[in-house]
């Protein structure tokens, strides 16, 4: 009885050892995805039709100041155009939250992002803004193709420009739509040094996959509204 007993246990002591051995090691195998160098991530952005609307003759040094940004700093952002805040590679914009809120802000910054549409073979047109203001309340609305939009009706508060960058964005971003098009406004950062940037859906998702995702890249509306 006592050797069929002593027969048993190292039986079940060898199975339990069996499939010790047998079990996946998740840290021993875990796959750790390489970085990509500056190069292939500009051979990848090439790929995704990012520089399409880049001018001709600054694309070599837009593709470089691209892949210096990414390379020494792992930030995704391209070239300005001299000591202006304009971006060569007509994706990003700053917006000074402050300035598009206040009364001319939104034709000014209307009429710099009409320059994308306009390489997309896209409408933006603007027409009737209308403003009624008191005291307490500001209702600001304009017309983009013929639409109305909502830039600020609400009463003034700390939030005002972040609702009207919010606004701005998304009445861009539903002309997109309406016109098919594949790109959208994705915000980064909002206040005095607020910036935007347009990408399709793909360059977002490359974007969020091969750069840090924190408060200095871009995000869904949604998502920037709920954490910002």
């Amino acid at each position: 009885m006592n050797k069929t007993l002593l027969l048993l246990f190292s039986l079940l002591l060898l199975s339990c050892n069996s499939k010790s051995q047998n079990s996946p090691k998740k840290d021993k195998h875990k796959i750790v995805k390489s970085k990509l160098t500056g190069n292939q991530i500009i051979t990848e952005l090439e790929k995704l039709n990012f520089f399409n609307l880049t001018e001709k003759k600054d694309l070599k040094e837009t593709k470089a100041e691209f892949e210096k940004s990414y390379t020494e700093l792992n930030f995704f952002e391209g070239k300005m155009e001299g000591e202006s805040l304009i971006f060569t590679d007509n994706r990003f914009y700053f917006i000074d939250s402050e300035t598009l809120f206040e009364v001319g802000g939104l034709i000014q910054y209307l009429e710099i992002v009409k320059k994308s549409f306009d390489k997309l073979n896209l409408k933006l047109q603007f027409s009737d803004e209308f403003n009624n203001q008191t005291e307490k309340h500001w209702i600001h609305k304009i017309r983009l193709n013929g639409k109305e939009y909502v830039a600020f009706d609400d009463d003034f508060g700390q939030k005002d420009w972040g609702i009207s960058f919010v606004n701005f964005i998304e009445m861009l971003n539903d002309q997109l739509k309406l016109q098919k098009s594949d790109e959208k406004f994705y915000p980064i950062s909002s206040g005095n040094d607020g910036r935007m940037v347009l990408l399709t859906k793909k360059q977002f998702e490359f974007v969020k996959a091969n750069y840090p995702n924190d408060k200095e890249h871009p995000k869904e509306i949604n998502e920037w509204k709920n954490g910002y």
